[in-house]
């Protein structure tokens, strides 16, 4: 997810005030130490332009 980010150009600050969490649990979800909902996958793919699908297969 990281390497999505970055390709868009976005901060963890940026994304993480778009997605209305803090950018220390949106570290935490890039460090995979958190565990998310389906709701909350599809949320995060839809703010990074990619399918839902994309951003679970992505490492």
């Amino acid at each position: 997810m990281r390497k999505v980010r970055l390709s868009r150009g976005l901060t963890q600050e940026v994304l993480a005030e778009q997605l209305g969490v803090t950018p220390r649990y949106l570290a935490g979800i890039e460090r995979g130490e958190r565990n998310l909902t389906l709701d909350s996958v599809d949320a995060l793919a839809k703010q990074l332009g990619i399918e839902t699908q994309s951003l679970l297969l992505v490492s």
